[in-house]
């Protein structure tokens, strides 16, 4: 196993310099990083039978293939692995002997986010809650785990500063390219940054944002740890209910408020039926390695097709407004409206993002590479993995 892990990693390191990549940083490491996924979850896709044959074929495919195809082969061995951990949830939970009844029209409660977004007032148009087990998240958690040999747990952290505060733990083993956890939260686009919490000093009191490649913030502070039942979720809950919005502009603030014309409206609707149960919806609590060692799983973007209706109660995301009546193109540090609408070609998405497995994983921490950019001031408990990757995420 370790022998073909290294070879991944002298792989990743040579495709960097290879001229076939783009020339732009920040397009290159996202390109090194789906040459990695590439190579990681294409070795998961082989199963337990995996021999070096196997690992030098991966790798010659991985040299060989368009960014384009590396790409969608990439979504597409997340897309399986996401939909066995759905069907292995649905044999827990639902009965298949029973007709799927409704266990609540009840309207939530207004809060928070609903506020927030202006809601006018309580309405019936919510979907139905299909009945499921009275299984408690931990009996879903285990039971998970005895299925597909692993779970996650929320616990102190076992980092060696004081900021570290809670961590993320695999419980059970996993192998590589595993899809190990799910970024769970509101999803804004760009077009929709003034819209998230305390902007614009979006992180002065919340830790739980993270941003893909594409600009997508997704803010997993509504989420918390998750709940009891299947139920509708507005995405109204915080963990922390309080933020600071009366933080210090600066500059580049004032200068985003001039240049960003607010939208007239935004929402997330009535919410969906969510099971927010769910063992793997953790990721926001990974946290970044101390120093000396080094993270174990890395961010993968995960387009989950919202036609996958029968998957959607395990992916615990919803879109504040709607993604795709808005198109935005990044120049420098902003983005600025672009044409008309951004069509998806292959039908509407959920752009979210899962933790994948870069090692073989066993009854530890799980660590993330926060990657924070290096044009501000950082915490004094981070330490960079990769100087030069965090340079050409954030150029």
């Amino acid at each position: 196993m370790a022998s073909f892990l290294n070879k991944f990693q002298d792989a990743v390191r040579t495709f960097a310099r290879s001229p076939r990549f783009t020339k732009d940083p920040r397009k290159l490491q996202f390109e090194v990083d789906i040459n990695r996924l590439f190579m990681y979850t294409s070795y998961n896709n082989l199963g337990k039978n995996v021999d070096e044959a196997d690992a030098e074929q991966i790798i010659d495919m991985a040299s060989k293939a368009s960014f384009a195809d590396q790409q969608k082969q990439v979504q597409e061995n997340i897309h399986n692995q996401i939909k066995n951990l759905c069907t292995v949830m649905d044999a827990i939970l639902l009965d298949v002997n029973e007709p799927q009844e409704s266990q609540s029209k009840a309207t939530p409660s207004r809060s928070g986010l609903s506020f927030a977004i202006g809601r006018n007032g309580p309405t019936n148009n919510h979907p139905d809650v299909p009945k499921t087990r009275p299984l408690k998240r931990t009996e879903l958690s285990q039971r998970l785990k005895d299925s597909i040999g692993y779970t996650l747990d929320v616990k102190q952290s076992q980092i060696p500063h004081s900021e570290a505060g809670q961590g993320l733990f695999l419980n059970g083993e996993a192998t590589v390219g595993s899809v190990i956890a799910i970024y769970p939260g509101v999803i804004y686009s760009p077009a929709y940054y003034r819209y998230i919490p305390g902007y614009p000093r979006v992180d002065a009191q919340n830790t739980y944002l993270i941003t893909r490649y594409d600009g997508t913030v997704i803010n997993a502070q509504p989420w918390g740890f998750g709940g009891e039942a299947r139920e509708l979720w507005d995405g109204s809950k915080m963990l922390d209910a309080k933020l600071n919005r009366d933080a210090t502009e600066k500059g580049s603030d004032r200068l985003w408020k001039m240049l960003s014309k607010p939208l007239e409206s935004s929402r997330v609707g009535n919410g969906e039926v969510l099971e927010r149960r769910n063992p793997l919806a953790l990721a926001h609590f990974a946290n970044h390695p101390a120093k000396d060692t080094v993270p174990n799983v890395m961010i993968c973007p995960y387009d989950f097709p919202l036609t996958e209706k029968d998957m959607r109660a395990y992916i615990p995301n919803l879109s504040f407004g709607n993604a795709e009546e808005v198109n935005m193109r990044r120049f420098g540090s902003f983005w600025f409206r672009w044409g008309s609408r951004n069509s998806e070609s292959n039908g509407p998405v959920l752009k979210t993002l899962v933790l994948v497995a870069t090692t073989a994983l066993c009854d530890e921490e799980v660590l993330l590479n926060y990657r924070l950019s290096n044009s501000k001031r950082r915490p004094s408990w981070y330490t960079p993995v990769d100087e030069e990757e965090d340079q050409r995420r954030w150029s």
